[in-house]
């Protein structure tokens, strides 16, 4: 049986660099994690605390959704090479809380499907994100990284 880990990485640069052209946010757009004056909260995260500690909470409550529900059992079949198996997610906080537009990219496309799958499993958020006053769509991004060790299989092929 291949050995097989689910690791989540969270760096905050890449998750919450999404939009880079300037620090300002019109009605129009998208507003990143960088520049919204209030983060999207998610639940069991305290909505009281500032920004900085809300992305960390909302990080690891993710992170930990992930790690819970993502069947890393349908790689076991797939003949991965050994190593470490990339997915990159994708997806908004629209004006409600609700989780939308989720993409997911790399790996492989039943890996790409579960993880879709999963972030589509995440409970709608506590609060929006808000931007002078207002709610405003949020974009997130997340790696999720699978560890693929096939040296159990190739043991039980040599007996």
């Amino acid at each position: 049986m291949k050995k097989l880990a689910l690791v989540v990485f969270i760096f905050s640069n890449v998750i919450f660099a999404q939009n880079q052209k300037t620090p300002t946010v019109n009605d129009s757009e998208d507003a990143s994690f960088e520049v919204v004056e209030e983060v999207p909260v998610y639940k069991g995260c305290n909505k009281k605390l500032v920004n900085a500690i809300l992305k960390k909470c909302m990080s690891d409550k993710i992170s930990e959704h992930i790690a819970k529900h993502f069947n890393i059992n349908i790689a076991y079949n797939l003949g991965l090479p050994d190593g470490l198996v990339k997915i990159n997610v994708f997806f908004k906080v629209d004006t409600q809380g609700n989780i939308t537009k989720i993409k997911a990219k790399g790996g492989h496309r039943a890996l790409e499907k579960e993880a879709r799958r999963v972030i589509a499993l995440i409970p709608k958020l506590t609060r929006p994100g808000y931007h002078r006053g207002k709610p405003v769509v949020v974009p997130y991004a997340i790696p999720i990284m699978l560890g693929i060790d096939n040296s159990e299989k190739d043991l039980e092929r040599k007996k």
